[in-house]
């Protein structure tokens, strides 16, 4: 399979009917095995077709209607005249150099319109892929307020539980200074930590952690210190003996292997 075509464009110059030579060639070989390259070829087509609906029908002046009645009446009165004379007074004109009427008119009307039909074809393109980031983003920001609106239903819910505990965390001597408090629903599965603690050292990273009753600690975040807030899903059904804070690794590690900074008895 010869390679997708570089540039999105061609597909609407074929639809016009401007793509020639090795250029049309090479799309209509990759168009009869590509699916997703003749979906967009369909796609330049309706494109196409919609503006051309959409342009104003224009009606030609009388003065204009006449010239070119007047223009058709000479060249069929030429034509019959060179088909009457002696075979050798007839001489071979070139197009090229004798265009007839309507070679004339194309040129000079159809060309153009093409040219204008793609320039305005393309622009559409462009417009089109504008409004499609647009939309894009607006989903995505729809996405991240969808978030946050679940996030503060979230918090209400579990402000308001009356299964919720809220557990404080106290400072260990020798350890950076900072407090934090845990409020936990081992109903909800629903874990929230606030607190402000000095910042980590350098390759160093707080986390935190869930001690169950039984079994061992699990991780509920990584952070940097400073003041932190958030929230996160916990197995459901986990009865928590402590909640600790230990300085660990950057990036976390699977179980606690440094000093604990902040400790609470649930």
């Amino acid at each position: 399979m010869n390679a997708h075509p570089t540039r999105e464009a061609d597909f609407d110059l074929y639809a016009l009917g401007a793509l020639e030579g090795d250029e049309k060639l090479a799309l209509e070989l990759h168009l009869a095995e590509c699916a997703q390259c003749a979906r967009k070829l369909a796609e330049a087509r309706g494109r196409i077709a919609m503006l051309a609906l959409a342009a104003p029908r224009v009606e030609p002046s009388p003065a204009v209607k006449h010239r070119l009645m007047a223009q058709v009446r000479a060249d069929a009165e030429a034509r019959t005249s060179a088909s009457v004379a002696p075979a050798s007074s007839r001489l071979p004109q070139s197009r090229e150099h004798a265009p007839g009427f309507f070679d004339r008119w194309r040129t000079a009307i159809v060309v153009p319109a093409f040219a204008l039909l793609a320039i305005a074809t393309i622009w559409l393109w462009s417009q089109n892929r504008k409004l499609d980031n647009e939309l894009a983003y607006l989903h995505l920001q729809m996405k991240v307020q969808k978030s946050l609106a679940q996030e503060a239903q979230d918090v209400a819910s579990l402000v308001e539980s009356r299964d919720t505990v809220t557990v404080p965390l106290a400072q260990q001597p020798g350890m950076p200074a900072g407090s934090a408090q845990v409020m936990y629903n081992a109903k909800m599965g629903m874990l929230m930590y606030e607190g402000e603690i000095a910042p980590a050292p350098p390759a160093k990273s707080y986390q935190l952690w869930v001690v169950p009753a039984d079994g061992k600690p699990i991780s509920a975040g990584v952070f940097s210190g400073r003041p932190d807030h958030w929230m996160m899903k916990m197995p459901p059904g986990v009865e928590p003996r402590e909640f600790a804070v230990s300085l660990e690794p950057a990036g976390g590690m699977p179980q606690p292997t440094g000093p604990m900074v902040l400790i609470g008895r649930a």
